[in-house]
């Protein structure tokens, strides 16, 4: 994710713009213009305002059981200490694609995608529960993606 500026002024306009990248990222800025009333340059400029600030990325979602990934598996931490902590080393592991912060059974929730179940344990006891504050996990893994959608519009 890119270097965080100042939020940018959210105004109906950037919401239309967001909202139409949420439903194909690759539409052209010229497309985009035409829908919103801007010039291409204008949009772009959006863009890259929203991007730079962290309120919008734009990336390839792909299916990890295509390249390769055939373990996908959800990870709840219970953490003795600063869970702020524990949160940015695992965020630090290239494996781990989602950490936050819950109330609840957890502490916190990190999913991972691994080659392989053999990955998977090797990360759990290797690299997870060798993290100082990491107390317990409980690991739900996946057996099959149903939906997983990210056009869920702005407010």
């Amino acid at each position: 994710m890119a270097a965080r500026t100042a939020p940018p002024q959210i105004d109906e306009v950037s919401k239309a713009i967001i909202e139409l990248l949420q439903e194909d990222g690759r539409r052209s800025y010229a497309d985009i213009g035409k829908s919103v009333g801007l010039s291409e340059a204008a949009v772009r400029q959006r863009v890259q305002r929203l991007t730079e600030s962290g309120v919008m990325q734009i990336v390839a979602v792909t299916d990890p059981l295509q390249l390769g990934f055939h373990r996908q598996a959800m990870i709840g931490i219970t953490v003795s200490g600063d869970t702020r902590e524990v949160a940015e080393a695992l965020a630090a592991l290239p494996t781990v694609d989602y950490v936050v912060l819950t109330a609840g059974s957890f502490d916190i929730l990190a999913e991972v995608v691994c080659e392989s179940d053999d990955d998977l344990l090797a990360l759990l006891n290797s690299e997870i529960r060798s993290i100082d504050g990491v107390r317990s996990t409980e690991t739900f893994v996946y057996l099959k993606l149903h939906k997983q959608l990210y056009n869920w519009g702005t407010r």
